[in-house]
Protein backbone atom coordinates (compact mmCIF):
# COMPACT_ATOMS: atom_id res chain seq x y z
CA UNK A 1 0.00 0.00 0.00
CA UNK A 2 1.26 3.73 -0.90
CA UNK A 3 1.35 6.50 1.55
CA UNK A 4 -0.94 9.06 0.03
CA UNK A 5 0.33 11.70 -2.26
CA UNK A 6 -0.31 15.17 -1.45
CA UNK A 7 -0.93 17.65 -3.50
CA UNK A 8 0.41 21.60 -2.75
CA UNK A 9 -1.86 23.57 -1.89
CA UNK A 10 -1.80 27.33 -2.72
CA UNK A 11 -3.52 30.25 -1.60
CA UNK A 12 -4.29 33.13 -3.07
CA UNK A 13 -6.09 36.55 -2.14
CA UNK A 14 -8.83 38.04 -4.49
CA UNK A 15 -7.25 40.62 -6.73
CA UNK A 16 -9.69 43.23 -7.21
CA UNK A 17 -8.34 45.83 -9.76
CA UNK A 18 -8.45 49.52 -8.52
CA UNK A 19 -9.51 51.79 -11.14
CA UNK A 20 -6.28 54.60 -11.34
CA UNK A 21 -6.60 57.19 -8.85
CA UNK A 22 -6.60 60.35 -9.34
CA UNK A 23 -5.65 63.29 -6.51
CA UNK A 24 -9.15 64.05 -5.73
CA UNK A 25 -9.99 66.60 -3.26
CA UNK A 26 -10.84 63.42 -1.08
CA UNK A 27 -7.59 61.82 -1.06
CA UNK A 28 -6.12 64.66 -0.98
CA UNK A 29 -8.19 65.35 2.39
CA UNK A 30 -6.90 61.84 3.91
CA UNK A 31 -3.43 62.21 3.09
CA UNK A 32 -3.14 65.47 4.99
CA UNK A 33 -4.77 64.31 7.75
CA UNK A 34 -2.35 61.52 7.91
CA UNK A 35 0.82 63.28 7.29
CA UNK A 36 -0.78 65.53 10.13
CA UNK A 37 -1.35 62.82 12.79
CA UNK A 38 3.24 62.26 12.21
CA UNK A 39 2.69 58.94 9.74
CA UNK A 40 4.75 58.67 6.66
CA UNK A 41 5.44 56.27 3.65
CA UNK A 42 3.70 53.37 3.68
CA UNK A 43 1.52 53.62 6.77
CA UNK A 44 0.55 57.17 5.59
CA UNK A 45 -0.39 55.21 2.55
CA UNK A 46 -2.53 52.98 4.04
CA UNK A 47 -4.33 55.36 6.68
CA UNK A 48 -5.11 57.55 3.78
CA UNK A 49 -7.17 54.45 2.16
CA UNK A 50 -4.48 54.00 -0.67
CA UNK A 51 -1.90 51.25 -1.88
CA UNK A 52 1.37 52.07 -1.21
CA UNK A 53 2.33 51.71 -4.74
CA UNK A 54 -1.06 53.74 -5.17
CA UNK A 55 0.66 56.16 -2.70
CA UNK A 56 3.79 56.52 -4.68
CA UNK A 57 2.55 56.55 -8.10
CA UNK A 58 0.00 59.74 -6.98
CA UNK A 59 2.95 61.25 -5.11
CA UNK A 60 5.14 61.19 -8.40
CA UNK A 61 2.20 62.35 -11.13
CA UNK A 62 0.75 64.85 -9.00
CA UNK A 63 2.69 67.89 -6.56
CA UNK A 64 -0.63 68.34 -4.62
CA UNK A 65 0.06 65.25 -3.05
CA UNK A 66 3.37 66.09 -1.52
CA UNK A 67 1.96 69.81 -0.97
CA UNK A 68 -0.60 67.95 1.42
CA UNK A 69 1.68 66.13 2.99
CA UNK A 70 4.31 69.26 3.71
CA UNK A 71 1.31 71.09 5.31
CA UNK A 72 -0.01 68.31 7.18
CA UNK A 73 3.04 67.94 8.98
CA UNK A 74 3.65 71.82 9.05
CA UNK A 75 0.01 71.91 10.59
CA UNK A 76 1.05 69.16 13.07
CA UNK A 77 4.67 71.54 14.00
CA UNK A 78 2.31 74.50 14.75
CA UNK A 79 0.35 73.40 17.30
CA UNK A 80 3.01 71.78 19.20
CA UNK A 81 4.85 74.74 18.87
CA UNK A 82 1.49 76.92 20.04
CA UNK A 83 1.47 74.61 22.88
CA UNK A 84 5.22 75.21 23.69
CA UNK A 85 5.01 78.82 23.35
CA UNK A 86 2.10 79.00 25.83
CA UNK A 87 3.52 76.99 28.19
CA UNK A 88 6.37 79.11 28.09
CA UNK A 89 4.67 82.36 28.50
CA UNK A 90 3.10 80.83 31.46
CA UNK A 91 6.45 80.36 33.50
CA UNK A 92 6.90 76.50 32.73
CA UNK A 93 10.77 76.88 33.31
CA UNK A 94 11.38 73.12 32.02
CA UNK A 95 9.41 73.74 28.38
CA UNK A 96 11.47 77.14 27.85
CA UNK A 97 14.29 75.07 29.06
CA UNK A 98 13.82 72.32 26.20
CA UNK A 99 12.75 74.86 23.89
CA UNK A 100 16.28 75.99 23.91
CA UNK A 101 17.84 73.53 23.52
CA UNK A 102 15.87 71.45 20.66
CA UNK A 103 14.94 74.69 18.59
CA UNK A 104 18.02 77.09 19.16
CA UNK A 105 20.40 74.34 20.01
CA UNK A 106 21.12 76.10 23.20
CA UNK A 107 23.19 74.19 26.08
CA UNK A 108 23.81 75.23 29.65
CA UNK A 109 27.24 75.58 30.07
CA UNK A 110 28.75 73.18 32.65
CA UNK A 111 32.01 73.73 34.95
CA UNK A 112 32.80 70.94 36.86
CA UNK A 113 36.18 71.92 39.66
CA UNK A 114 37.86 69.03 40.82
CA UNK A 115 40.78 69.57 43.31
CA UNK A 116 41.95 66.70 45.29
CA UNK A 117 44.88 67.17 47.68
CA UNK A 118 45.99 64.44 50.03
CA UNK A 119 49.50 64.74 51.49
CA UNK A 120 51.22 62.05 52.58
CA UNK A 121 53.14 61.93 55.53
CA UNK A 122 55.86 59.75 55.87
CA UNK A 123 55.71 59.22 59.90
CA UNK A 124 51.82 58.60 59.49
CA UNK A 125 53.35 55.72 56.73
CA UNK A 126 55.68 54.71 59.15
CA UNK A 127 52.95 54.34 62.29
CA UNK A 128 50.85 52.66 59.72
CA UNK A 129 52.93 49.80 58.95
CA UNK A 130 53.96 49.36 62.29
CA UNK A 131 50.97 48.79 63.64
CA UNK A 132 50.30 46.25 60.93
CA UNK A 133 53.36 44.54 61.69
CA UNK A 134 52.43 44.60 65.19
CA UNK A 135 48.71 43.20 64.68
CA UNK A 136 50.77 40.10 62.19
CA UNK A 137 52.91 39.11 65.15
CA UNK A 138 49.87 39.18 67.85
CA UNK A 139 48.06 36.41 65.89
CA UNK A 140 48.47 32.88 66.35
Amino acid sequence: MQAPQRRAQVFSMPHIPRPRLKATQNVLDAVYEAAHAGLRGDTLALAAGLLPAEYRELSVRDDLVDLAIAKGRADSEMEAASVINKAVKAGDTRMALEKLKHQHEWAATTRMDVSVSQEVSILAALEAAELRVLEYKECP
